[in-house]
């Protein structure tokens, strides 16, 4: 590991624990900063409204540190909708922001249009499926943006149990990514969990960074905030574990292309021969191919969008 990553973990890696909840909302009010919980969802009413209550009653009510809780449904076909706004969140339709620009799916697609319909100083994304969920999720990546100025994105780390075993979760993070970031952003090595959900981000980085539209989401804005502010910029925080629902092994592999492509295009900004990923599934007459394309698209820094900066300027 490099020197460089050594000292960066003794100095921006913390717990949740390391900062008291009072120290935060001193912080908060002094600087009068403001914090938007942001979570991406679709198709996940059995998991939603528990995670909008918990920050309601917790962060909202108890204390005052979230400003805002906005879902923004990506289309979802049951009642996501209904749960998340009768739990108390700001309900959004991906399709109803910017409508002047289709919407592609994709996570990344749903967390960059976020932009234009929040206002906090402080975004926080948070997964939408996460079962047994803690407001120190929310809690521990926000504090440090309240309290470290010189910090400007800050990603959550977890265990994630998979089958009753610790730690085994992540599978995409271990077998593509992490491989990925150590052999060209070495930099970014000490991150423990780099395509984690969980993690909260100054407007004023978010709005400069492009957004790869799927799954890359997380790794490309790792690389570019890297790039954009530099290592010590960037935090995470031990919030404990993160328990939610697992993906089969050909929808990992999906999520894999879609991140290999994400780094392709910042290690060369080149082009793919095939931009598609053919699997097999076994069928009747023996294994059958099924080819997905791999999520090619981006959106540019938010900055470069008018309807954006003239909300910002109003």
């Amino acid at each position: 590991m490099l020197e460089e990553v050594e000292r960066w973990l003794s100095t921006r890696s913390w717990s949740v624990t390391d900062r008291p909840l009072h120290q935060i909302m001193a912080a908060k009010q002094r600087t009068g900063q403001t914090v938007s919980v942001v979570l991406p969802a679709l198709n996940e009413e059995e998991t939603v409204g528990d995670i909008v209550s918990v920050i309601r009653h917790d962060l909202v009510r108890q204390v005052p540190l979230v400003d805002e809780i906005v879902v923004v449904d990506s289309g979802s076909t049951d009642r996501t909708s209904e749960v998340a706004a009768a739990a108390g969140a700001t309900v959004v339709h991906r399709d109803e922001i910017l409508p002047r620009l289709p919407a592609v799916p994709g996570k990344g697609e749903v967390l960059w249009r976020s932009l234009l319909v929040t206002r906090g100083d402080i975004v926080c994304f948070i997964d939408a499926d996460l079962k047994e969920f803690s407001s120190d999720f929310v809690l521990g990546i926000v504090g440090p943006l309240l309290t470290e100025p010189g910090v400007d994105l800050v990603k959550g780390m977890y265990d994630r149990p998979l089958g009753g075993a610790a730690g085994q979760g992540g599978r995409v993070t271990e077998l593509m990514a992490r491989p990925l970031l150590n052999m060209h952003w070495p930099q970014l090595a000490g991150f423990v969990q780099p395509l984690g959900g969980e993690y909260a981000a100054r407007r004023s980085l978010l709005e400069q960074l492009p957004f790869p539209v799927g799954y890359g989401v997380e790794l490309g804005m790792l690389v570019d905030a890297l790039h954009l502010v530099g290592l010590d910029a960037l935090a995470q925080v031990d919030v404990g574990v993160r328990k939610h629902r697992h993906q089969d092994g050909q929808a990992l592999g999906r999520m894999s292309a879609a991140i290999y492509r994400t780094a392709q295009l910042r290690l060369a900004r080149g082009h793919m021969i095939r931009p598609s990923l053919t699997q097999f599934e076994r069928g009747q007459d023996g294994f059958e191919p099924r080819t997905y394309s791999v999520d090619t698209e981006e959106r540019p820094p938010m900055t470069d969008i008018p309807e954006y900066m003239k909300k910002k300027a109003a």
